[in-house]
């Protein structure tokens, strides 16, 4: 199965609330340079490094590009159906950790054998960095289970 779901707005203020927004290269908690709302990856071919900006025009540009690559990833790896609040849970937790932590995750492999309530727990264990459960994924997780677990308006 094929999805073709798109981030809802109460999505992207999810992301957006757990990432903040930061013009000025900085290390996360578990050491990753990070630019913008949570972006890792190399701007316009140059690797995040101290001293870098960005403007906020820039981050914004980036968050965009970031979403679709991660919606391309919950659409391709979830093989049934999810409600629009599901879809973004998976979305968020799929922004802060990439796609290969959610393919190779027991909450996929719940989550694509039907187990929805089994695939929700999931979102409990990912609150780590470094070994050491972290307060702000232990808020951002809950979330995004709270999200996951709300019926459909």
């Amino acid at each position: 199965m094929s999805l073709s779901l798109k981030t809802s707005e109460r999505g992207k203020a999810l992301i957006k609330q757990f990432e903040g927004c930061r013009l000025s290269a900085y290390q996360d908690d578990g050491g990753v340079w990070t630019i913008g709302w949570g972006w890792t990856r190399p701007v316009d071919g140059v690797d995040i490094h101290s001293g870098m900006t960005i403007t906020q025009v820039k981050a914004d540009a980036l968050f965009s590009e970031g979403l679709v690559d991660y919606e391309q990833a919950v659409c391709r790896l979830v093989t049934v159906p999810l409600t629009q609040n599901q879809f973004d849970a998976l979305v968020c937790f799929t922004y802060n950790l990439g796609p290969t932590s959610l393919q190779h995750s027991t909450l996929l492999a719940k989550l694509n054998a039907g187990d929805y309530a089994g695939a929700a727990a999931e979102f409990d264990r990912w609150i780590y960095i470094n070994r050491s459960p972290f307060d702000g994924l232990i808020r951002r997780r809950a979330a995004e289970k709270a999200l996951f677990l709300e019926a459909a308006a």
